[in-house]
């Protein structure tokens, strides 16, 4: 990587990510798969997974890097991006880091992860990250990533 742009807010992880894929020349059926910690990083995977829709990927989330119980993300109309039914991994096109898997606490290692996207080697590497934790862990002098994602999320104001 060798430039850093700064945006804001959702757009501002989603836009990156689209045109990151489309510029990598991308097309309908082409898979990318997206590792990360159930519940925590589902609902950003769905939020990329929403982001490409119109692209007519093949998406497919990964629990942890358990491949056998990788699920396949579909449209649900009116609803977004959801996770449900088994799928296969063949070829990925890109592969997703959630940041998830770097924290403190998750059962997972960078080596795992570097062992289980190393398996695809043509595929595009994306990391998706928030509040540096890739760099915090010491994950990004394991993984090199074609694109990274760093987003904010402070402060959290909440009123009662």
């Amino acid at each position: 990587m060798k430039q850093k742009e700064v945006f804001t807010g959702v757009p501002g992880m989603l836009r990156p990510f689209k045109e990151f894929l489309e510029k990598k020349g991308l097309k309908a059926g082409d898979q990318v798969v997206y590792y990360g910690c159930p519940g925590t990083c589902t609902p950003f995977v769905e939020l990329l997974g929403f982001a490409v829709r119109g692209m007519d990927l093949q998406q497919i989330f990964v629990p942890y890097v358990d491949e056998q119980k990788a699920q396949a993300l579909k449209l649900v109309t009116d609803i977004g991006m959801q996770a449900g039914g088994a799928a296969g991994i063949a070829r990925p096109a890109a592969v997703v880091v959630m940041g998830g898997l770097s924290m403190p606490n998750v059962p997972i290692e960078a080596r795992q992860v570097k062992a289980a996207i190393g398996k695809y080697p043509d595929a595009a590497r994306i990391g998706v990250c928030f509040m540096n934790m890739f760099e915090k862990t010491g994950w990004l002098k394991e993984i090199e990533f074609d694109l990274l994602i760093d987003a904010s999320i402070n402060p959290v104001e909440v009123w009662k």
